[in-house]
């Protein structure tokens, strides 16, 4: 979701730098604030018992993070990590609280938004379960060309590596290169060098 800053900032909100690889918030801690990305980029992952990472999303200018948390009282599933140097509004929970208290038009923004993660996360299982790999790329391909307006073919520039993509699928980095290199062929994708255009 994008809030207007001017809104965010007189509720409380404050700008925050954090560097590449900094941890913003740790999986097990209790949610303290809402997030919006005003430069940079922040992933949302876990780690399994094997210290394996799984990327729950890759997030940007202008998206939101850590405001599900804030309306239940459990402890953190994920961590948030910058993937560079990122500036975000953060803003405590009660002042978020209060803002939508405030703001009822923002209050129903934000149940919009939050039925948009959770219409992904529902097409991301799904996904998952498919064995077929390039079903799987193009469920997150999807899911991530759905945030920009232009729908023309081959136009939308995906800005995640080999690995990032394996990551957020389950597979591995060597199946996401062959099945990208059979897309491409399929003309599902286009290869711009090493960059993929969907």
């Amino acid at each position: 979701m994008n809030i207007d800053e001017s809104i965010l900032h007189s509720f409380g909100g404050e700008n925050v730098i954090y560097s590449a690889k900094d941890l913003i918030f740790r999986e097990g801690e209790y949610p303290q604030y809402y997030f919006q990305i005003i430069s940079g980029r922040v992933k949302l992952n876990i780690y399994n018992e094997n210290g394996k990472e799984f990327i729950q999303n890759i997030l940007g200018k202008n998206q939101s993070f850590g405001d599900p948390l804030l309306f239940i009282e459990k402890l953190s599933p994920i961590n948030a990590i910058s993937l560079q140097t990122t500036e975000v509004v953060r803003m405590s929970k009660n002042n978020f609280m209060d803002m939508l208290k405030k703001k009822p038009d923002l209050s129903l923004e934000m149940n919009m938004c939050l039925s948009q993660r959770l219409y992904y996360n529902i097409l991301m299982v799904n996904n998952m379960a498919s064995s077929d790999a390039a079903q799987r790329l193009k469920g997150l391909l999807d899911y991530l060309k759905s945030y920009h307006d232009d729908d023309c073919r081959h136009s939308f520039p995906i800005e995640l590596t080999r690995q990032q993509i394996a990551d957020l699928t389950g597979l591995r980095v060597e199946t996401v290169i062959r099945t990208v290199r059979k897309m491409a062929n399929s003309e599902i994708i286009k290869l711009d060098g090493h960059r993929i255009l969907y």
